[in-house]
């Protein structure tokens, strides 16, 4: 697996903690090389959001329900508005 320059580069690299953490960090690069192979092939970003999108909650209502689900897509605008997913923020 090579690593390449990708909307999620920012958060590679910060030392992840746990067993979990690194498997999710893994799981992103992998991520990131599919992305931009499918960037490089002419797929708009915004189509390939969405298909992440609904890959990811698909999966999380396979394995967790739709009520838990709905629970953790609820939390969603706070994390938002609080610039967790924003790769430009600068953490302090």
């Amino acid at each position: 697996m090579s690593t390449t320059k990708s909307i999620f580069s920012p958060t590679l690299g910060r030392g992840p903690s746990d067993q979990g953490q690194v498997e999710r960090q893994i799981a992103l690069e992998y991520l990131a090389e599919a992305w931009n192979s499918a960037e490089e092939d002419g797929l708009e970003k915004a189509a390939l959001a969405h298909a992440a999108l609904f890959a990811a909650l698909a999966t999380f209502v396979n394995l967790h329900g739709d009520e838990a689900t709905a629970d953790l897509i609820a939390q969603l605008p706070d994390r938002i508005r609080t610039g967790e997913y924003n790769l430009d923020r600068v953490l302090q």
